[in-house]
């Protein structure tokens, strides 16, 4: 695993998943040491979460589950960017902070600042970054240094020009001429910072990017528009938009976005969804929290990521996500 996609817990978690997903199998399979969840006595109350929009409908998925379990808890859910979850977690008014990306050190101090020790991350998924076409677009792969020169007014990827037409790419025919159409994510979105920070070697987005408030505006205008190109999660995949192929370097291999790509690390906009939480070292979680968080990494839960379309995590770093809050797993 390239430490410049994942961090290095996210390399483990890549290689442990290989020990039972197996490196060339196409198919998503829940690791079976993973237990089925039981609900237990005293959990009630409200929660809150509030963070990504890329994990919205994985949230509405896990508090579904969990209210079928125990339907007298109130759940709510806001997903209006990752950048929203740490002042919701320092402020009190979420229980749950989903990210798309990892913290950033400002946001740890801040939080540090109020409480005397730092948010707990919990990885929860896997997801790629994918970059969308048209379905109809023929084109079969891009390097990120082309990336970025489709996206940023910087280039610091390398590449020698800026890219604003099709035939830039290769493309041939009636597609040759064709304006490259843009759309991306907002600031408060984590997805928007991940790109920003892997796609675009860290530069700025060029100014003709068509903003969008949600990751599944981002492949609806992708589907409408037949010479547009976008970036979102993988779980938000329709029938309408292909994700291109992409290489992390110029004349390198094309990898597919596909879930063994993803295990193995090859595929180069991989990266973790992430629950953050305000734990205090050596407490222990309310009955309401830690339930959930079991829920999540249970084999019910990681079920719910598979069916988002995002890929599941191997018992053994459920575990220590466990761990990580005072929960000790059975498994």
């Amino acid at each position: 695993m390239k430490p410049t996609v994942l961090k290095a817990m996210a390399a483990l978690l890549i290689l442990a998943a290989l020990s039972w997903a197996g490196a060339a199998s196409a198919q998503v399979a829940i690791d079976p040491k993973l237990p089925e969840y039981k609900p237990v006595g005293g959990v009630s109350g409200n929660l809150k979460s509030i963070g990504s929009d890329t994990m919205n409908n994985l949230m509405t998925l896990w508090a579904e589950g969990f209210l079928k379990m125990y339907p007298n808890v109130q759940i709510e859910i806001e997903g209006k960017g990752s950048s929203t979850a740490p002042p919701a977690l320092v402020s009190g008014t979420a229980h749950f902070g989903p990210m798309s990306r990892e913290m950033k050190s400002a946001e740890i101090d801040a939080f540090e600042k109020r409480f005397g020790y730092k948010p707990t991350e919990l990885p929860t998924a896997i997801d790629m970054l994918a970059v969308y076409v048209h379905k109809d677009n023929p084109i079969q792969g891009m390097s990120l240094p082309q990336v970025d020169a489709v996206f940023s007014k910087n280039r610091k990827g390398g590449h020698p020009e800026a890219i604003t037409r099709w035939g830039q790419l290769g493309l041939t025919g009636d597609w040759a001429n064709r304006p490259i159409s843009l759309y991306g994510r907002n600031s408060a979105s984590g997805t928007y910072g991940y790109f920003k920070e892997h796609a675009l070697f860290k530069g700025d987005y060029k100014d003709e990017v068509k903003e969008q408030p949600g990751s599944s505006s981002v492949v609806q205008g992708v589907a409408s528009d037949k010479y547009a190109i976008g970036y979102s999660g993988i779980g938000y995949k329709t029938a309408d938009v292909r994700a291109v192929a992409l290489s992390a370097k110029t004349g390198q291999k094309f990898i597919a976005a596909v879930p063994e790509n993803a295990y193995t690390g090859e595929y180069p906009l991989a990266r973790m969804l992430y629950i953050y939480v305000n734990f205090k070292p050596g407490t222990q979680l309310d009955p309401l929290r830690r339930e959930f968080i079991r829920y999540v990494f249970s084999k019910q839960g990681q079920a719910d990521v598979v069916k988002d379309g995002y890929y599941p995590l191997p018992a053994d770093i459920c575990r220590e996500a466990l761990k990580k809050v005072g929960i000790q797993a059975t498994f």
